[in-house]
């Protein structure tokens, strides 16, 4: 569905909380929370071109996984890790010291002499380590063997746009219903205590939950 210019820029900027809530599940994992919402935005953009609003759910529930998709390649580049520009310097600082070091005492420094003498913390000393050693794939094939070392792990990412489209589907629930799903699954009480709260019967409880859940699946699917 075509969209006038005025329309999209409004829809644009009203959605940016989508894109600040997806940079904050990801910050802290190596890439500047900025880089993170520039990629976002590029996302929101995308999503907003691309949504069909005929098609029956929230802006929200399509928007999120493109906006992380966008987000996701920044951590990866043709397989690789990316690493924010500020670990990427304190990184050669503690590769420039560790050579004067080796040089003046003739050893390896420990992470905590390295910390002391440029002044870091010992935990950022050893991620900026980390970041500066070479990546090794997990995917590669062994020299001996044709063996391959997949490691099957979770997307992190598509368990925060779970999160998210999940927190919007709440949020459009009326005052009863969500006390109902948050009593329930957040809390996790009996239908008969939370019906005496609300003052229903056990019965209409059950009904109405299996009302709600349907339809905050409709929405998720």
């Amino acid at each position: 569905m075509i969209i006038s210019s005025e329309t999209r820029d409004e829809k644009i900027e009203s959605n940016l909380g989508l894109v600040h809530s997806c940079a904050h599940k990801l910050r802290g994992r190596g890439v500047e929370y900025e880089d993170l919402f520039q990629a976002g935005c590029v996302g929101l953009i995308k999503a907003v071109d691309g949504f069909d609003e005929e098609r029956g759910f929230s802006f929200s529930t399509y928007a999120v996984p493109v906006i992380l998709g966008e987000m996701k390649r920044i951590f990866r580049d043709d397989g690789t890790v990316s690493v924010s520009r500020s670990l990427k310097e304190k990184g050669r600082k503690i590769s420039y010291e560790k050579e004067a070091f080796i040089k003046q005492f003739n050893r390896e420094p420990t992470v905590k002499e390295i910390a002391e003498r440029l002044g870091f913390d010992e935990y950022e000393t050893v991620q900026a380590i980390t970041a500066s050693m070479p990546v090794i794939s997990m995917t590669m094939q062994d020299d001996e063997s044709e063996n391959q070392f997949d490691i099957p792990v979770d997307s992190h990412e598509q368990s925060v746009s779970t999160l998210i489209a999940l927190e919007q589907v709440m949020s459009e629930l009326d005052g009863r219903d969500k006390e109902i799903i948050r009593m329930r699954y957040y809390s996790g009480l009996t239908q008969t205590v939370i019906a005496k709260k609300l003052g229903m019967t056990q019965v209409q409880v059950s009904r109405r939950e299996k009302v709600i859940l349907k339809q905050m699946r409709s929405k998720l699917l």
